[in-house]
């Protein structure tokens, strides 16, 4: 039975306990008997969680005003989480990425499926962003970061505290510093022979998005000798890396005139001036329209929204959205025919929805297409198996064949 220290939730009758025996990462409120006392206890609880025979089951961390109102963080319910536990989770993710990656550059922590629910942290060489996007997590702070800094070696620790996850778990948005110092201006990270500037603290998320490493080099591949536009292109994701793969001219466009300056700073530490790389800010919509307008064409396009679809109300206007997308992109793919790639970071939109939707937009620009690739979020963003939502990024690319 469970350790008297600990508070104890249980299962309703009802609760399908299989489903977390066999792996199943979190417990929504409406299958716990949510009596006064579990309501009472505070954002962040270790508890033990019962079946509905009253035994224990697991370690979880508890928040009750969430809908997510259990997070598995131990399947031994006798677990102690102290310094040594959070080290052996840091040295166990440490582990795959230091064979998978030959430079400290990657995401070192993805939640669940690297055994710490609601936790993110992105390695940037000596220095690690962080983000404690769940009760339990903020609560254990400081032990975190011991243990991170124990494990890796690294010299600088930020907490990024922006982002709608902390504020569903009831949480602040003070990022800062907690160990080590900021650099000045942004961290030069080398991948597929690109180099991004990321903005740590200034930046979107952690201020760089490794998920896309992989579909971007096969984006890449495709790129020598191009006219190349990458639409939503944050600090120039896929086309520096086209750029990188002998693209002839790339043409990034964002609504955050920010991170395409740190886009042109990307392509000037690679050598690469105003006669192979340019920038459009502004609504992607709109530049899309003008550059249909203004009668240009490319032979390589690219979006990579936002998600559009970031949760199952907004599925369907979320679609029609990415179906837009692709009507637009495929209308300035060249006449003599291209490439088209698409992503979506939406985890409420399947493969086979996002993929439709696309389709829809394609023939909707009167285009004809092959299918040569279907991507996902690189193995540094390992997928849980039993967690549709980190399995969140698609990515397709077409051959669109000449009118």
């Amino acid at each position: 039975m469970t350790d008297t220290a600990r508070p104890a939730i249980r299962l309703m009758p009802k609760a399908d306990a299989r489903s977390i025996r066999w792996g199943a990462p979190w417990v929504y409120a409406d299958n716990l008997v949510t009596d006064r006392r579990t309501r009472a206890l505070a954002p962040g609880t270790i508890a033990v969680l019962q079946d509905a025979e009253r035994q224990d089951m697991a370690l979880v961390a508890v928040n009750p005003a969430s809908k997510i109102m259990a997070r598995i963080i131990d399947r031994d319910p006798a677990a102690v989480v102290d310094k040594a536990w959070f080290a052996r989770r840091f040295a166990r993710a440490l582990d795959l990425r230091s064979r998978l990656y030959a430079e400290p550059f990657y995401r070192l922590i993805h939640a669940e499926a690297d055994g710490l629910p609601g936790v993110v942290v992105d390695r940037f060489g000596d220095t690690a962003v962080i983000q404690p996007n769940a009760a339990w997590a903020e609560a254990h702070l400081d032990l975190m970061v011991e243990a991170l800094v124990e494990v890796t070696g690294i010299a600088n620790v930020l907490k990024n505290a922006s982002g709608r996850a902390r504020s569903l778990e009831g949480l602040d948005d003070e990022s800062k510093v907690l160990r080590g110092t900021l650099a000045e201006g942004p961290v030069a990270v080398k991948m597929n022979g690109a180099t991004y500037m990321a903005d740590l603290a200034g930046g979107q998320k952690t201020g760089l998005f490794y998920d896309q490493r992989d579909n971007q080099a096969f984006v890449q591949r495709l790129a020598r000798g191009t006219r190349m536009l990458d639409v939503f292109s944050h600090v120039g994701g896929f086309g520096l890396a086209g750029l990188a793969g002998g693209a002839a001219h790339v043409t990034c466009v964002d609504a955050s005139a920010a991170a395409l300056e740190l886009a042109q700073q990307g392509a000037e530490a690679m050598g690469q001036g105003a006669a192979a790389f340019a920038t459009r800010q502004g609504d992607a919509f709109d530049v899309m329209t003008a550059l249909e307008d203004e009668g240009l064409h490319f032979d390589l396009v690219v979006c990579d929204p936002p998600a559009f679809a970031p949760s199952k109300p907004a599925l369907e206007a979320g679609l029609r959205a990415y179906e837009k997308v692709a009507r637009s992109g495929a209308k300035l793919v060249a006449p003599e025919g291209g490439y088209l790639a698409l992503c979506s970071c939406s985890h409420a939109a399947t493969l086979e929805k996002f993929r439709n939707a696309c389709l829809r937009g394609v023939g909707r620009a009167g285009r004809q297409v092959q299918l040569i690739h279907t991507g996902e979020a690189g193995p540094d963003h390992p997928l849980h198996p039993q967690l549709a939502e980190s399995g969140y990024l698609k990515a397709i690319v077409f051959r669109v064949l000449p009118l």
